[in-house]
């Protein structure tokens, strides 16, 4: 018996609800990291807006942070290659970003 035949074949399912398939559109993110996870929150800024809220906040082991950064990358990579070059065409403005209040711990 090979060590293949040894392996146990696991499957994941995976079931999302309507309102998540949904998604929610963001054009900012924010990143913060400790040494045990790191913090993406997206946020939508809409001109003329006043005030704008995190729509989303994930948090993930740094091992997950890497493992993602890796799969943007290649996935970065395939799109390019089959639909041309993503330019930057426009560097984001300077913006001074405010939390609100912040406590201390």
């Amino acid at each position: 018996m090979s060590n293949n035949d040894n392996k146990q074949k696991s499957n994941i399912n995976i079931e999302i609800d309507e309102k998540i398939a949904e998604g929610t559109y963001s054009n900012l993110a924010i990143i913060n990291h400790s040494v045990s996870e790191f913090v993406l929150d997206f946020i939508c800024i809409m001109p003329g807006t006043p005030k704008n809220k995190v729509k989303s906040r994930i948090i993930i082991t740094p091992q997950h942070a890497k493992r993602l950064s890796k799969a943007l990358n290649d996935n970065i990579v395939r799109f390019e290659k089959k639909h041309g070059e993503i330019k930057e065409n426009q560097q984001p403005p300077n913006v001074q970003l405010n939390f609100g209040q912040t406590g201390e711990a």
